[in-house]
């Protein structure tokens, strides 16, 4: 049964410019239009889009959804590829994990450090004004 971009919108909780979006760039294929001139859609696009959602949700990029898509079209291949791209994906989380620990870590210091008196005597501000007096490499 096919049914209208807002009801696919609707299915797989993806904003309808989205849709549109992945569309233009090939992650979605163009849906066949109606004599109306609306798009149509079926549980082909549901899946697919879910794909795209969840993938997205975990922080793939477009081009990783792109080739982990086109091997999902072919299930009796080697997941070779499938591993590297996740593999891949979890190093730069761990990269941004250790990112955000030494932020924290950095700005917790600031914080410990002001004196909670007046701006002109601020240490947050200072260290803001002078990266020269961060502790932790970003």
């Amino acid at each position: 049964m096919a049914f209208p971009i807002g009801e696919l919108a609707r299915q797989t909780a993806v904003k309808v410019p989205t849709i549109r979006y992945y569309e233009q760039i090939g992650l979605l294929p163009a849906a066949p239009r109606s004599e109306g001139n609306r798009r149509l859609y079926g549980s082909t696009e549901v899946e697919r889009l879910n794909f795209i959602r969840h993938a997205r949700d975990l922080g793939f990029e477009i081009e990783d959804i792109r080739e982990l898509l086109a091997m999902a079209a072919q299930p009796q291949s080697s997941c070779h590829q499938v591993d590297s791209i996740a593999n891949n994906h979890l190093a730069e989380i761990e990269r941004r994990i250790a990112s955000l620990t030494a932020l924290k870590r950095e700005l917790s210091r600031m914080i410990e450090e002001c004196g909670h008196g007046r701006v002109c005597d601020c240490r947050i501000i200072e260290a803001l004004a002078d990266h020269s007096q961060c502790l932790a490499e970003h």
